[in-house]
């Protein structure tokens, strides 16, 4: 090559970075600006340390060919991919451009999401996504699904293995939304991240119901109903700052254990709230989350699935400084009872803390399982031995509390001794039975046709 055409090339490629930094033009990221967004290269700015996120296939063209879509080839395809480092951890991520092609998941786009999902289980390094996407790119077919289909298959092969973090940064349908539901955590951000397989239209052709997007697959639906957004913050930058907070507590690979912090909270404290808080009379309801705060570091505790089967807790927090991973009965919603959502909720928890080396204490306060036809129609049964697996399986440390009430079947279930539980530990007016025959009762709860409020 002579100096003069390596100069033309070094040329072409200058104007191709700078049409890749640009995404989908001027006016495209002036309008997604203007809906209050962020571009993709924005939200990894803010979410890697300063000046460590790295690059990697920024060049590499969309592949569209067919139905004029030649005339829109732009460089990166849609998805900006890389790594660089959270607190100073090596971290690798991706991100979504919807100003590209409607950050569709063409060819090339699925190929750099495959690539730095590999390199993220080569070095056994936690990947992050974020997603903002309105599914597979239909001009490209076949060579587009193969993709789609790799983000899948390795979203599968980093399970237990690296932790995966998901956000959703906009309306994500069809083939879009199961990779972020093959990972560990998703956040979603209120009244701006929807989730759907079948969007609104669709819906209302072929089944004749009419829904809006926000009603089928927005932040409330998926929060609350699905148990599919573990977290939910008002603004993307709240989500990415939640994403730098949740690593702090999660190891970087099953191998490795969780980042210890220094500890100014004295783990040897004496508390004299606690018997305050949680009455002596079982009739009594409280608010679990307080035991919580008044037990781990500093009273911080990051909740996992806050607003779905809230009748039991899920979380993580830190005791002397190392993480733990907490499951508790919440006595204020269906009097802590356990049903086939709050058991289904509990063991994939449990099982991610077994995964990654986190420690679990599970604080007891439970009447048992929930009765009803409802409940065993919904698998009861199947959904509860999830739990009982789960904690059979695990091989972390496993500390048990019965704070009150410890009844029937949830005594395994909340595991007890002969659980695999390596300490076992009870409050003096604790009851840990087979068949409560106290007359007193727990508290009632509010009930609303057969739905537990």
């Amino acid at each position: 090559m002579t100096a003069k055409s390596h100069d033309k090339e070094l040329e072409r490629l200058k104007i191709l970075q700078k049409k890749a930094w640009m995404g989908g033009g001027e006016k495209s990221v002036d309008r997604h600006h203007a809906a209050g967004k962020l571009t993709a290269r924005e939200r990894l700015g803010i979410l890697f340390d300063a000046d460590s996120f790295v690059e990697l296939n920024d060049l590499a063209e969309s592949q569209c060919m067919e139905f004029g879509m030649e005339k829109r080839k732009v460089p990166g395809d849609g998805v900006v991919i890389g790594y660089g480092n959270i607190d100073s951890r090596l971290v690798f991520a991706y991100a979504q451009d919807v100003t590209v092609l409607g950050g569709s998941v063409g060819t090339i786009h699925g190929q750099k999401i495959c690539r730095i999902m590999d390199e993220a289980l080569k070095v056994k390094a936690p990947v992050v996504g974020l997603f903002d996407s309105g599914g597979g790119r239909l001009h490209e077919g076949f060579f587009a699904s193969k993709g789609v289909a790799g983000m899948f298959f390795r979203n599968t092969a980093a399970s237990g293995v690296i932790p995966q973090i998901s956000c959703i940064m906009g309306p994500c349908a069809g083939v879009s939304v199961y990779s972020p539901a093959l990972t560990d955590f998703i956040v979603m951000i209120e009244k701006q991240s929807q989730m759907v397989i079948t969007g609104p239209k669709v819906i209302h052709d072929v089944t004749g119901e009419t829904v809006t997007l926000e009603e089928l697959g927005g932040t409330g639906v998926h929060s609350k109903i699905t148990g599919q957004a573990h977290f939910v913050t008002r603004t993307e930058e709240q989500s990415i700052s939640l994403i730098r907070y949740l690593l702090s507590f999660l190891p970087v690979n099953h191998e490795q254990a969780p980042p210890a912090f220094p500890c100014d909270d004295d783990a040897a404290r004496k508390n004299t709230t606690l018997t305050d808080i949680v009455p002596a009379d079982f009739k009594k309801a409280y608010d679990m989350h307080k035991v919580i705060e008044e037990i781990v570091d500093n009273n911080a505790f990051l909740e996992v699935l806050p607003e779905f089967a809230q009748n039991i807790i899920t979380g993580f927090a830190r005791m002397d400084g190392s993480s733990v991973g907490i499951v508790a009965n919440q006595p204020q919603v269906m009097a802590g009872c356990l049903d086939f959502q709050s058991a289904d909720k509990a063991a994939r928890f449990i099982r991610f803390c077994d995964c990654f080396n986190i420690p679990l204490i599970n604080l007891v306060d439970v009447p048992g399982y929930f009765p009803g036809v409802m409940q065993e129609y919904a698998g009861i049964i199947r959904h509860g031995a999830k739990m009982l697996y789960a904690y059979a399986e695990a091989t972390v440390p496993k500390i048990t509390l019965a704070l009150r009430k410890e009844y029937g079947g949830a005594v395994m279930a909340m595991c007890c001794a002969g659980m695999g539980v390596d300490l076992m530990m009870a409050w003096p007016v604790a009851q840990l039975v087979v068949l409560d025959t106290n007359k007193q009762r727990p508290v009632p709860f509010r009930r609303h046709g057969n739905i537990p409020l």
